[in-house]
Parts: C-alpha cells; structure tokens; sequence
C-alpha cells in the first residue's frame, strides 16, 4: 500500500535510540509497508538489514555535505514499490491510526498530499513494540506531550510527479517543506490534513545543528532554499491545506488563515501594502492561539 522514505542522522547517542523506535514502528505497520533508509551515515545499514528495509547509500549532496530533496525524491520514486509514498523525518513514529486514514483519502482522490502536525513526546529511552505498546505511547502522548504548531511538517504522504522537477533544496534547512505544500496547492492538488484521526509522535531531542533554526535560516544553504522555492510567499504550512479528515469524512477548511495568506500574497505584488499587513498579523496571532 505504502512505501515510507526517510534519510536518518548518524545512529549515535539519543538520535540512535529514537530513530531506532521511529523505523521500528514503520515496519510494524498493517498491511505491510516498504521501507527505504538513505544515506552513509553510520548504522544505516546496520538497523536497515536488521528491520527488513532497503538500504540506499548514494545520495546527492551540496558542498556542504548536506543531502538533496530532488535526489532523495527521484531515486524513492524509482525504488518504490507502491504506488503511494510518504517521506517522513527519522524521528516519527506512526501507529496504527496512520493508514487506515491515508486509505481513506486514496478512496476519494488519485492525486494528493497528506500532511498533519506532530505530537512531541520526551522519550529518552527504547521503545518495547511487544503488547499493546500503542495503546500506552498514546497514554504517553496525552499525559505528557504537546501537539506542536503548524509549522512543523514532518511527514508528506503523496503520489509519484506531484511536483515535477523538484528543485535541489537542502535537505533539513528551512524552506523546502513549506515548498512542497505551497507547490500542491498551486498546482490545485488537494492538500489534506489529518491531524484530527492521526496522532503522530515526534520523539523530543535537542537540536540537530547548533546553528539552531534561526540560524539555518539565516545561513547559505537556508538563503539558498528560499530562493529556490521563490520567496517566503511560496512558502505554506499545514493551515494552509484545502481539506482536513474528520471522523465523519473530508470537509473544507474554514479559517480566515487562509485570507491571511492571500493578502500576504497580495501584498507581495504590491508592496505598498505592507503597512496594512501589521494589522492583519496582529488578528492572525489571534487566531492562531484560538486554533492551537
């Protein structure tokens, strides 16, 4: 049904133990998913020989050493052995929730993207997958995790050429996330949160790069993506999705995020405006403490 793609950091330390948990729940997934693991680092091999995965070491990079977008997408799309895809970040742990909503959507649409926001969750040490171990991460989840904002995508369930030619972003600075949804919605693909029926952990860990977020951003790669992708305004989140699963089915989303976002557009064609977008920011902050 699925094949999940994802490029793991080194299986060292804290990263080693919550990656390890993250793969281990993919392949626990019913029916059966592929699972393709990217990249030389250290253990990848290792824990993809161990849990039944497909090793793929060649990966394309920046002179930064940092992995490409455009050549982990191409060469998953080549390997895949399901028509369906979801690249999600080694720290993710699916249950069983995931699926069956993913199925839902392929039963109403042939094109798409499927995206949710994450539950962060501290889990310092290696999960047992013997026993009811959902029903207890979810107990877990709910007594002591948080559900983080709209800016955190971590995982993009899609179909084969949804984007064309990607373009070489860098993998893991800003930017190239935000692209991917901006760039379904524009090319009119329905964009569906499942937030509402999926619960997704993200298991907590300081941050991978020193240089921290603001720092990437700010950085040559992270200049780099933003022009790739064409400005912040190319650039969406998960509220930007056209659609959210419910229980009860797909319903359209009503948020006045959405005009928030148009105007922002508006504004970049006219920058004249850019006075009025203050005010405008000020009701959005609103709403987004109103919707988290």
């Amino acid at each position: 049904m699925l094949t999940i793609f994802g490029i793991p950091k080194p299986f060292e330390g804290h990263f080693g133990v919550i990656q390890r948990n993250a793969i281990q729940s993919w392949t626990r997934l019913s029916p059966r998913c592929q699972v393709l693991l990217f990249g030389d680092e250290t253990g990848i091999a290792q824990v993809a020989a161990e849990v039944g995965a497909q090793h793929i070491p060649t990966v394309e990079r920046n002179e930064f050493g940092t992995p490409l977008l455009n050549s982990v997408f191409g060469q998953a799309e080549k390997a895949a052995t399901n028509p369906t895809l979801c690249f999600v970040n080694s720290d993710v742990i699916f249950m069983n929730d995931f699926l069956p909503a993913v199925q839902r959507v392929l039963d109403k649409y042939d094109r798409f993207l499927l995206i949710g926001r994450r539950t962060t969750v501290d889990i310092p040490e290696p999960l047992s997958f013997e026993g009811d171990w959902e029903s207890k991460l979810r107990e877990r989840a709910i007594a002591t995790g948080h559900l983080d904002n709209n800016t955190a995508i971590d995982y993009f369930v899609f179909r084969p050429g949804l984007w064309g030619k990607i373009p070489p972003f860098a993998i893991g600075r800003p930017q190239y996330d935000n692209w991917l949804v901006y760039q379904a919605n524009h090319s009119g693909v329905p964009v569906v949160e499942l937030t509402e029926v999926v619960t997704v952990v993200h298991q907590n860990h300081t941050r991978a790069h020193p240089a921290g977020v603001d720092g990437l951003r700010m950085s040559p790669e992270g200049q780099r993506n933003l022009e790739l992708a064409g400005g912040y305004t190319h650039g969406h989140t998960i509220w930007d999705s056209k659609y959210i699963l419910t229980k009860r089915g797909l319903r359209k989303r009503r948020s006045p995020y959405a005009l928030y976002r148009q105007f922002v557009n508006l504004v970049d064609q006219h920058p004249t405006l850019e006075p009025a977008l203050k005010s405008v920011r000020s009701v959005i902050r609103f709403v987004r403490g109103a919707e988290t």
